[in-house]
């Protein structure tokens, strides 16, 4: 079929990110059709939030290079795979950890299944498909993109106060208990109440230990993450 005639409103159509397909009767050209699914308004925001924290966003998509070029300029991102199937998406994803890179994959429907499931964290969307959402180890409630960045802060003072955590736990147990035990009983230039400290304040140590970690931990619940 000639789509000669056609090919300026092709190319214009490509170039806006949308998806062209021709319509023929007895192998001549009858007009084209574009199809485009429509960005959410928050996604270019959710980009940037992601760029602002340090991570690289890349774009994985069945669309042809030109309308995933277009739709990657409009958010922002850099780095696009385009033309891929359903398991060329998890091969990518297995590309990107061979890097050394660690991977989170977004996604919402059955073809992102595979890469959700292959990905170090999987994201998957609420408002998607039942499959994607067994196969991601986070669920994303709202439908938003918005909700990346937010779990990704979230993650990260999570991390930060168990981190925290550890190191306080660790202090009472290496340096308070064995003085509490009386390691320091034989040692002459060490102040005497503290050579002949009571091993009861061993079992405080601990409890205090304990208290300082829950409540460092109950600090997530004041965390504000927009």
């Amino acid at each position: 079929m000639d789509l000669s005639a056609a090919s300026a409103d092709l190319e214009r159509f490509s170039g806006r990110g949308h998806t062209v397909m021709a319509v023929a009767a007895d192998g001549v050209l009858c007009g084209v059709l574009a199809v485009a699914d429509t960005l959410k308004k928050d996604s270019a925001e959710a980009v940037a939030r992601l760029h602002g924290l340090g991570l690289e966003v890349v774009m994985l998509t069945g669309d042809n290079p030109r309308t995933a070029r277009a739709i990657a300029d409009e958010v922002n991102i850099e780095r696009f795979v385009a033309d891929v199937r359903p398991d060329e998406k998890a091969q990518v994803i297995r590309d990107l950890k061979a890097e050394g890179k660690k991977v989170a994959m977004v996604g919402d429907g059955i073809n992102d299944a595979p890469a959700l499931a292959v990905a170090d964290v999987g994201m998957a969307i609420g408002t998607g498909t039942d499959v994607a959402m067994e196969a991601g180890g986070v669920v994303l409630v709202s439908g938003s993109l918005s909700g990346v960045p937010r779990a990704v802060e979230l993650a990260r003072a999570t991390m930060r106060t168990i981190r925290f955590n550890l190191f306080w736990a660790f202090c009472y147990n290496v340096v308070l208990i064995p003085v509490a035990a009386g390691v320091l009983a034989p040692v002459s230039g060490v102040p005497g109440f503290l050579r002949r400290l009571h091993p009861m304040l061993a079992a405080l140590a601990m409890a205090f230990s304990s208290i300082s970690v829950v409540t460092n931990s109950l600090r997530l619940y004041r965390k504000r993450i927009l």
